[in-house]
């Protein structure tokens, strides 16, 4: 298992929230998505190493921006 980190801008209510753990949750290998709205810190859990653009693709989708 592996757990990493990435901050989200433009989250701004639980509906946010949500829609960015429904589409991370998404990609293959992922097992767990926390997002934590006062922070914009989304904790992924996955079965190996995710490639960053999965995610970032995944949040764009979702209509968000992946910092960094």
């Amino acid at each position: 298992m592996t757990t990493t980190d990435y901050i989200v801008k433009g989250m701004t209510c639980g509906h946010c929230v949500s829609a960015v753990s429904a589409e991370v949750g998404q990609i293959p290998g992922v097992t767990d998505v926390k997002a934590d709205l006062a922070t914009g810190r989304v904790t992924v859990t996955s079965d190996a190493p995710l490639d960053e653009q999965p995610v970032r693709e995944a949040v764009d989708e979702a209509g968000y921006e992946l910092q960094g």
